[in-house]
């Protein structure tokens, strides 16, 4: 038998607060019919004794106190799943709104998933091929990783994560691929230009895509992310695909969840976000895995934007904290008009070592990648005095050093937004702009792969002939 309440002890920002009310459960979906007919869904997320409080996904604009009957359905928040979904554009809470009709369903699912085991967890093996030198090569994406991207307002994030929607996919595996696209509280602008990319490369049919706009309500943002998740889940572990779930902006989410944390009278911690954003952003993040048996992998590249270019800011600070590693965007090579802004030294994948090498990409890719890091951090000693005595007073190899750096961020870090290279393009280059430098300069990098894949000068000049 459902029970229909009538009426509300309170309203506050998007929560109610109903009062009286017996046997409903935390998480539970609730069904709210206003007096003129019109049907808006719920979900309580804080019981005390018989009050209920509500968060109410399309927002309280319109409801009083005395105009909405509140029935509770005795479940929780659940998306339909399907095979069906690739292809599919849906909003923030996982609606059709592509103007293709609902989905039939395969299944229901739980949008807050269930924990993998960690003891059936598989070690992240064998990477994803972006396309792109800078993290191809010097920060591989493992397949079973989650690897964020930090960036700053108004730098090519977006045309960086188009690019990987785009042209990724798994290192000689021909298993089927797909990528889950969550995009949260982006402009209508924003989210045309994905829809319209994705649809005029053709990598639509291998997306998922869930929009949801800056003017949408905050709560649906905070869905978005575990709709996404939940459909990368189905994908990978009930129909073994390999999926790559890219999330942008994980700020907007995080600014949506201080606001939905202050409207229940939460204690605020740093900059006012609530005292358990790390344990939200871990149950995000550690969603991303493998697992014993199962062919399919779930890999995660969050995208978010550090406010006032602080990398020390508590989102970024603590997606560090649980991730593997960071690429960064820096804002001085989108000034030098390079793309994509990719800064190498403070970049890393904490997983690449495992993933890359012999059997997976080539032998040289690890040697080369600590060469080329170690070269260009010596790049930045040679800028630094270069600024104080002039370029014309460093040494021979300081010298060589600025033409390496110059080089290395016009050739191997730069490249145009559909230009999609091989591991082994990434790494032929990377080998060219090595041999600038005397071979007594590469330690990094053992006698049996120099003789293979450095060339000197002079058999550069003859190439180029």
């Amino acid at each position: 038998m459902r029970v229909e309440y009538v009426g509300l002890s309170e309203i506050n920002g998007p929560l109610v607060v109903l009062d009286g009310v017996k046997d409903v459960f935390f998480e539970e979906v609730c069904e709210i019919i206003l007096d003129n007919g019109q049907k808006r869904f719920g979900r309580v997320i804080m019981i005390e004794g018989e009050k209920a409080v509500i968060q109410v996904f399309e927002g309280t604009k319109g409801i009083s106190l005395e105009n909405v009957h509140t029935s509770f359905q005795g479940r929780p928040v659940e998306i339909p799943l399907s095979k069906e979904m690739l292809g599919r554009i849906f909003d923030g809470a996982g609606r059709p709104v592509d103007g293709l009709g609902d989905l039939f369903p395969d299944e229901r699912r739980n949008i807050n998933g269930m924990p993998i085991n960690p003891v059936s967890r598989k070690y992240p093996r064998s990477c994803i091929v972006t396309g792109i030198s800078a993290i191809d090569g010097m920060s591989t994406l493992i397949r079973g990783q989650k690897l964020p991207i930090f960036s700053s307002s108004g730098l090519s994030h977006n045309e960086l994560a188009a690019q990987m929607v785009r042209q990724a996919k798994v290192q000689d595996d021909d298993s089927e691929f797909a990528i889950v696209f969550a995009a949260m509280g982006v402009k209508n602008d924003t989210a045309e230009f994905f829809r319209r990319d994705f649809e005029e490369s053709g990598a639509l049919q291998r997306v998922v895509m869930f929009l949801n706009l800056a003017s949408d309500p905050i709560i649906e943002r905070i869905l978005t992310p575990r709709c996404a998740l939940t459909a990368a889940e189905y994908l990978a572990f009930r129909h073994n695909m390999h999926v790559l779930v890219i999330m942008t902006d994980m700020t907007s989410y995080c600014e949506a969840l201080r606001e939905f944390s202050s409207s229940k009278g939460e204690i605020p911690s740093r900059k006012g976000y609530p005292g358990y954003l790390y344990s939200d952003l871990a149950s995000l993040y550690e969603r991303a895995g493998m697992i014993e048996g199962i062919p399919g992998s779930v890999t995660q590249v969050p995208i978010l934007t550090m406010p006032n270019d602080d990398i020390t800011h508590p989102i970024p600070d603590l997606t560090g904290y649980i991730t593997e590693g960071q690429i960064v965007l820096e804002r001085s090579l989108e000034q030098k008009g390079i793309y994509p802004p990719i800064s190498v030294l403070p970049s890393l994948s904490r997983l690449m070592k495992d993933g890359i090498g012999k059997g997976f990409t080539r032998e040289d890719h690890p040697s080369l990648s600590n060469q080329l890091f170690a070269s260009y951090a010596s790049v930045q000693e040679a800028r630094s005095l270069a600024s104080v005595i002039g370029e014309d007073e460093l040494s021979e190899l300081d010298k060589k050093y600025m033409i390496f750096g110059r080089r290395f961020e016009e050739e191997f870090v730069k490249q145009s937004i559909d230009e999609n290279r091989t591991v082994e393009q990434t790494l032929d280059i990377g080998w060219q702009l090595l041999s600038e430098l005397p071979k007594e300069a590469l330690d990094r990098v053992d006698t049996a792969l120099l003789q293979k894949y450095y060339s000197d000068e002079e058999e550069n000049e003859i190439r180029q002939r």
